[in-house]
């Protein structure tokens, strides 16, 4: 070994330990689990009026989970926020709207069941635009150990803020309900080579939207799905930037859509969305844990779209993505060793998402256990020999990155989908 390289590996291994950011390891081995219909709780809706009437909360709205306060003080209150049901993932989920009679400062404590803090807090006075909540305004107790990610969760949280007449909104994340998405969805239907059709209803009967974009008498497609998970909305918002870059009107885009079309159900969980649940669907069950039984009527109907499309003649999938948010970015993939040489366009995809955006080195996660299918990725790679991944972004990933990141994602698969057909 030359000296140079002796010293550089020795400067290497002597490091200190906090200069390297800590890489999340993701979760362990997916357990098939059932996914019959179990009971959830449905929370109260309405107005929450306190002691002395001056300050009230309300949870009557699309995505809206509060499920109980008390007053500790003139100006304090703690929140109590719970899950449609258990077993369940860390997710809660909180979104209310608090108002005053008079212009005051107000102490809010959350409580969780059964479940640490995960969401920073994001205010808006009008539900749709969205900052986070200052950060000396944001207090954590009860830090325990790691049991999430990187670092830990706190057990509690208390933040601080001015509350009005005027209706002020608090959520863990921006508020995309259905109203917001379907209004997405219908704007950008409006685009050449863009449809829009409903592919089934959700078990409360509400309508599961699906968009083909591009030339509908192509047969090259792609699978694009989102939010099975109701709380994971960074996931949507890199969706989002990914379909309206293939929707778009560049040279490239326009290029792609004439040769492949882009099937995309941007809210696979409508019910668990505008209900507020933490992670389940209004069946009670996780849905990225159906893709083998199809108990559930949100995953039979992406199945049986997808499955029609396909055994007609009218579709061969050439890729999938399933668009989910965690602690930090990372790429749920198949194992390399399970694909063949034309399906290795998986992972020339992903090193193009480490060569386009700099000082980015994306954390990947290989499974080679695909039966059961279980989960989305292994279902479409087992049934259409569909190369493909579970696409996880950071819960506090800037919002302008997450757009920048869903851009380069559809860029780098246009270009190694016309290159390979």
């Amino acid at each position: 070994m030359r000296t140079s390289h002796l010293v550089i590996l020795l400067v290497f291994l002597t490091a200190p330990l906090h200069a390297q950011k800590p890489i999340y390891q993701g979760q362990g081995p997916t357990r098939a689990v059932q996914t019959t219909n179990r009971p959830i709780v449905p929370q109260w809706k309405g107005i929450y009026a306190l002691d002395d009437s001056t300050v009230f909360f309300s949870n009557d709205f699309q995505g809206g989970r509060l499920n109980g306060i008390t007053q500790s003080g003139d100006n304090s209150f703690t929140i109590v926020i719970t899950p449609e049901n258990e077993p369940i993932n860390p997710s809660p989920w909180y979104a209310f709207k608090v108002w005053s009679t008079s212009d005051r400062e107000v102490k809010l404590y959350y409580t969780y069941q059964n479940a640490k803090s995960r969401y920073f807090p994001k205010l808006s006075s009008d539900g749709g635009t969205w900052q986070s909540l200052d950060s000396t305004d944001y207090q954590e107790f009860e830090k325990g150990s790691a049991d999430f990610g990187p670092g830990s969760l706190p057990e509690t949280i208390e933040i601080t803020m001015r509350v009005s007449t005027d209706t002020l909104w608090v959520a863990a994340q921006e508020l995309q309900t259905t109203s917001y998405v379907y209004g997405w969805m219908d704007e950008l239907s409006a685009q050449k080579d863009v449809t829009m059709r409903s592919i089934g209803k959700s078990k409360e009967g509400r309508n599961m939207r699906l968009m083909s974009i591009g030339d509908q008498d192509s047969k090259k497609r792609v699978m694009i799905i989102s939010r099975q998970h109701p709380p994971e909305v960074t996931g949507y918002l890199a969706m989002r930037g990914f379909i309206e870059t293939v929707a778009g009107d560049s040279k490239l885009a326009r290029k792609f859509r004439k040769t492949f079309v882009v099937d995309v159900v941007p809210l696979m969980n409508p019910d668990g969305v505008d209900n507020g649940h933490w992670r389940h669907n209004s069946g009670g069950i996780d849905l990225n844990r159906d893709w083998s039984d199809f108990n559930q009527p949100e995953t039979r109907n992406v199945r049986d779209y997808a499955q029609e499309k396909v055994s007609t003649g009218q579709a061969r999938y050439h890729f999938f993505i399933d668009f989910h948010s965690t602690w930090d970015d990372i790429y749920y993939t198949i194992d390399s060793t399970l694909l063949s040489d034309d399906q290795m366009i998986l992972y020339d995809w992903v090193d193009q998402m480490d060569d386009r955006i700099p000082d980015y080195t994306p954390n990947v996660r290989p499974s080679n256990k695909i039966e059961p299918t279980t989960v989305s990725r292994n279902y479409f790679f087992k049934t259409f020999d569909t190369p493909g991944l579970v696409f996880e972004f950071g819960d506090n990933t800037d919002r302008e990155f997450l757009d920048h990141k869903g851009t380069v994602a559809a860029e780098a698969l246009m270009e190694l989908l016309l290159n390979a057909n």
